[in-house]
């Protein structure tokens, strides 16, 4: 939760669905963080 609030304290949005829509648009873009963090593994032979 503190990394979804470092991308804002509050919703703005008033209407429900919208309120909805900034959660899954703040998850998004920390798993695209996330997968730009996490190391490829590659087998060697």
């Amino acid at each position: 939760m503190h990394c979804v609030k470092l991308l804002g304290q509050r919703l703005s949005a008033r209407d429900f669905d919208r309120q909805v829509a900034g959660i899954q648009i703040r998850a998004a873009i920390l798993n695209g963080f996330t997968a730009l963090g996490t190391p490829e593994t590659v087998t060697v032979g």
